[in-house]
Formats: C-alpha cells, structure tokens, sequence
C-alpha cells in the first residue's frame, strides 16, 4: 500500500510544485520580458528632438550603431574588459574556492561571512575606494615608489587597467561562491586517486578536477560575464573618459541625449550579446563536461 501511495504521489507532488511555482515564474518571466520587448519596440523607432521619438519602423537606429566606429569601439571594448575580468575572476577565486570547500578549519564560517562581506557595500562605495588606491597620489603609486618600481607617479585611475580591476573586485566573490557551492560536493579522493596512478598535480586538476567542477565553472563564468557586460558604476567612477562602456552609453543616450529608439538599440544589442556569448561559453564547457565524463 505505501509503495502505491508513493507512486500516485509522486506526479501528485510534482504537479502540484509545478502549480505553485507557476505564478511567480509568469511574474517573473513578466517582468523581464515587458521591459526587453518594449525596447525592441522602441529600437525601431525614429528619434524625435520634441517628443523624444516619433513612431515608426526603421532599422536606422541598428544601421548607426553597426555603421558608426566610435559605438562599435564602445561594443568591444565593453566585450574585452567582461572577458578579461571573468578570466581574472576564475584564476584567482579557484584556488580560493577550492581552499574553503576543502578546508576542515573551524574558521570556516568566518572566512565566508568575510567572503560576503564586501556583498553588503554598493558598488559605488567600493568604486570610491579604488579611486583612493589608485589615485595619482594613491597607495598603489605610493607603494611603487616605495619599491623603487617607479620615480614618479604613474595615471592608474581613469584607465581600462583601472575599470578591470574595480570590476573584477567587484564579481570576485560571486564567482568564489558558485565554485565553492560545486567543489564542496566533490569526493576529493579522486584526486588521491589520480596522484597515487602517477598523475602530477597539474595533470590531476587539468583531467580530473577541473572537468568535474565543470558546471560550477560554467554557472560562475555566465554569471560573472553577464554583471561585467553589465557594469555601470564601476566604468564610470574608476574609468572616467579614458574608456566608455555599452551600460554608461546607454545611460547617455536615454537620461542625457533623451535619444530613446538608440538608447533602447543599444541595449536590447547589449542583452542580446550578452545571453548569446555566455550561453555559448556555458555550451562549451558543458561540452567538456559531458566528453570528459564519456570518456
């Protein structure tokens, strides 16, 4: 009797997730898509200096975008910096992942809330700090001197260099907490494993570790390229007018020029880019995943 109470419950139970789930994936799924769809609808507009834009159907405003140097430079640019952060943020927060997932430490708990910590201050609060650091007379210049790597006071402020590093500090800990949240459920003996069959440590993370935290790679590389593609006060703080980026741009041409069918253009551009590479990032390393598991 149990057996066959629990198979009727099962899809009962299933079914019944799926009802109370539903209204607030439909509000959800609104809420994101209202807004995407009144872009695309925007973006074909055509720009009017009075009423802000004048109805129509054009592809003036992608025709610009795509035909003008300056918001093509803007475009890679913004793509460079995400992908050069989101590969810094992998190198340095593996390592750290893997020490808090394999740590046994009573610290633990600590070590995490200090994790989070920088979570709780806005992204403009932490901007400021970086402004200190690297200011003309900042610590950074200061330490250099200090070590006798430079004479004189190098610009660090107000460059890409400067928008990476902001950026990076600022995705650091999402992307440490997504690869810790998938290291903590590897059996590390596969790594004792491995060595004691006469793999090095490189070739045991490179073969054995590495493929298997694939998903949380993957889970942490969309995520940390979707809030770096998406940047706004961090590249306007730390990068002023030495580097302009697609969400400060965007910002302009909507609050500023009051150019709504461009500004609409270049963000619906930088949402579809956006899903498009990191989805494509995730299907590769999912790819990986499933060859190296095959095999």
């Amino acid at each position: 009797m149990s057996l066959a109470a629990d198979a009727h419950a099962g899809p009962a139970g299933r079914r019944l997730g799926t009802c109370l789930a539903f209204p607030s994936s439909l509000i959800v799924f609104f809420i994101i898509m209202i807004p995407i769809v009144l872009m695309f609808r925007y973006s074909f507009n055509e720009y009017d200096p009075i009423n802000m834009m004048r109805e129509a159907f054009t592809f003036e405003n992608y025709l610009k975008f795509f035909g003008d140097a300056y918001y093509r430079d803007v475009f890679l640019s913004t793509l460079k910096v995400a992908a050069t952060c989101t590969v810094l943020a992998l190198v340095l927060g593996f390592p750290v992942a893997y020490f808090l997932a394999k740590t046994q430490t009573r610290f633990k708990s600590l070590l995490i809330i200090l994790l989070v910590f920088p979570l709780m201050v806005g992204n403009v609060v932490r901007a400021a700090g970086w402004m200190v650091v690297l200011g003309h007379a900042g610590a950074a210049n200061a330490l250099m001197q200090w070590l006798g790597l430079i004479e004189q006071p190098i610009k660090l402020l107000y460059t890409p260099l400067a928008v990476i590093i902001g950026t990076t500090a600022v995705v650091l800990p999402y992307m440490i907490l997504t690869l810790q949240s998938v290291l903590e459920g590897i059996d590390f003996a596969v790594e004792e494993a491995a060595q004691n069959l006469g793999a090095n440590v490189w070739t045991t993370f490179w073969r054995v570790l590495l493929p298997i935290a694939a998903p949380g790679v993957a889970a942490g590389t969309m995520l940390v390229f979707i809030l770096c593609m998406n940047a706004y006060a961090t590249p306007v703080l730390l990068g002023g007018s030495g580097i302009t980026m697609m969400a400060p741009s965007v910002y302009g041409q909507i609050a500023k020029a009051s150019n709504w069918p461009f500004g609409s253009t270049m963000a619906l551009i930088l949402v579809v880019a956006t899903l498009v590479m990191a989805l494509g990032a995730n299907w590769l390393i999912h790819r990986r995943y499933v060859k190296t598991m095959a095999s």
